[in-house]
């Protein structure tokens, strides 16, 4: 498995507040080999949306993944990974250098954050875990 395309989503109720992670792994034909959802108690939805990020990178690499395409609904997360914007929030370093040194793992990746409509999947993860289902 060459290329896979890794719809990630993180989201807390309140902010802080419950919070959960997702990822949707696909073939570039649009054919979905994996999802995933994790609750992780309290946290902002900024580090729900790295965390979100951490679990797709993962189970790409997991599944053989020699590169990504990673789809998320969160411009500050794109933008800091993209190296467009310093990463300055203390809780959030340490996921943004644990997503570094994922993607480097992988011979080539891309980031791009899309409108939420077009990430559905992973936020409908998210709630069902927010939900408990």
């Amino acid at each position: 498995m060459a290329k896979l395309v890794v719809h990630v989503d993180g989201g807390a109720r309140g902010n802080p507040g419950p919070a959960a992670a997702a990822a949707v792994l696909s073939e570039p034909g649009g054919e979905v080999v994996d999802e995933a959802a994790e609750v992780l108690g309290e946290a902002t939805n900024n580090v729900a949306e790295y965390r979100g990020l951490l679990l797709g990178l993962r189970r790409a690499r997991e599944l053989g993944a020699t590169e990504v395409e990673v789809v998320n609904d969160s411009q500050l997360v794109a933008r800091q990974v993209g190296g467009e914007y310093k990463v300055k929030h203390a809780a959030m370093k340490p996921l943004h250098a644990e997503a570094m040194a994922l993607l480097g793992g992988f011979e080539a990746w891309s980031i791009r954050s899309v409108p939420r409509a077009q990430n559905a999947r992973a936020d409908e993860l998210v709630n069902a875990a927010l939900d408990g289902a």
